[in-house]
């Protein structure tokens, strides 16, 4: 087999298998809705599956419907190097997040068949169940029982809007395998993911080196008041629901201000009984509180229960409050981050280091494996939008930095 090392990915076969992959869940508005192990998710599994195999990988899916395709080394003793993301969408998604890093370690694994090249290690490609989050909560769910930050019975349990929950649909779409999660083993992780923010199309570069990932904090809200007459209800008897939750909804917003560069979010209410002729009696909503720093974290999680709660008490109402899911700040691995650089600097593109400010699998399988990233920019840094878009170009240059890296670090090993 070849040794050459100067190996360049098929920009079109990567854009065309992107804009194919688009149409699986394909909404009106040129975006994507592929809610975790839906229809539309198994549609994009099987064809997944189908290519990787093509290729003469090994497909294997764990308990909790994580895919991993293996193509053998030289070396088959040595953990495999990783590479994925996640192929599952927002419900009004882009075309981009999380596929771009599962197809372009498609392609990437596709460059190295073509040109018969060998590594030393194992090369992997891993695509990781319910990393949104939008549909079962919490976010990159699978990835964390990867890491064993959750239970597999705890990520069967899980429940959308409609009762339906995560283990029966794995089962119903025919993703819910053999293996323990955790089994399938790898000895590093490169993500190559969209920035889903402006920092590299602002500064003209095409490459974000991903040092770590801000800590995030998600929580679920309950407010009670009493439903009543709109027109037989004076002002000064209410207890509105709805009231009181858009001042919170408020002050929350102050918190991000109060701890920039953190963020702090609502980005789900629900009023009932939602009549226009009665005062709202219940709301449910929830908060998503991000910040580099755990500490700051801490502050701001004070701060938001100190303010619900004397909003509730001014209000007239009861409310509940919980936590359901922390991701703790995430520092890279240096020396994967130092095999980026060496991609970056191999195909020659202008680059930045930068944390991510959302949440990626990466940061849970930060934990068990060396890990880190790679970003290319997004159009006005738009994401979780049905008007998500990133060039041809950009991808491919990702792609080819995230081939780079790869056999930067399976050189390492040699």
């Amino acid at each position: 087999m070849t040794s050459k090392t100067n190996l360049t990915i098929n920009s079109q076969r990567l854009w065309d298998h992107l804009m194919h992959t688009a149409q699986m869940g394909g909404t009106p508005k040129g975006g994507i809705k592929r809610l975790t192990v839906s229809d539309e998710d198994k549609r994009v599994r099987d064809w997944f599956k189908a290519e990787c195999e093509s290729l003469g990988c090994k497909v294997e899916v764990d308990e909790v419907g994580n895919m991993f395709a293996t193509r053998a080394g030289k070396h088959n003793h040595l953990k495999p190097i990783a590479m994925g993301s996640h192929l599952d969408t927002q419900p009004t998604g882009g075309k981009f997040d999380g596929v771009l890093g599962v197809l372009g370690a498609l392609e990437a694994m596709r460059t190295l068949v073509d040109m018969n090249y060998e590594t030393n290690a194992p090369i992997m490609i891993a695509n990781w169940t319910n990393e949104e989050g939008s549909r079962f909560a919490p976010a990159m769910l699978c990835s964390g029982v990867y890491a064993g930050v959750f239970t597999p019975e705890f990520a069967w349990s899980r429940e959308d809007r409609s009762g339906i929950n995560l283990g029966d649909e794995l089962v119903r779409i025919g993703y819910k395998g053999q293996h323990k999660a955790g089994a399938i083993k790898f000895g590093a992780m490169f993500e190559l993911h969209i920035e889903q923010g402006p920092i590299l199309e602002a500064e003209e570069k095409m490459i974000g080196v991903v040092t770590g990932v801000q800590g995030m904090r998600w929580y679920e809200v309950n407010v009670t008041g009493q439903e009543s007459h709109t027109g037989a209800t004076p002002m000064t008897l209410r207890k509105n629901a709805l009231l009181a939750a858009a001042h919170m909804i408020s002050a929350i917003d102050d918190i991000g201000f109060d701890h920039l560069p953190g963020v702090a979010s609502v980005g789900l209410i629900e009023n009932k009984p939602n009549s226009r002729n009665v005062v709202p009696g219940e709301v449910f909503f929830t908060v998503d509180l991000r910040h580099p720093d755990e500490n700051v974290l801490d502050k701001m999680e004070a701060a938001f229960r100190q303010d619900i709660a004397e909003i509730a008490d001014h209000c007239r109402v009861t409310f509940e409050e919980k936590c359901i899911w922390k991701s703790p700040a995430v520092q890279f691995a240096p020396e994967l981050i130092s095999c980026v650089r060496d991609g970056v600097a191999k195909a020659g593109f202008a680059s930045r280091d930068m944390a991510s400010g959302a949440g990626h699998d990466a940061a849970y399988i930060a934990r068990v494996a060396p890990t880190t990233m790679i970003f290319v920019p997004c159009l006005g840094g738009i994401s979780h939008n049905e008007a998500e878009s990133t060039t041809q170009e950009e991808c491919a240059a990702g792609t080819q930095v995230l081939l780079n890296s790869v056999l930067a670090y399976d050189a390492s090993l040699a």
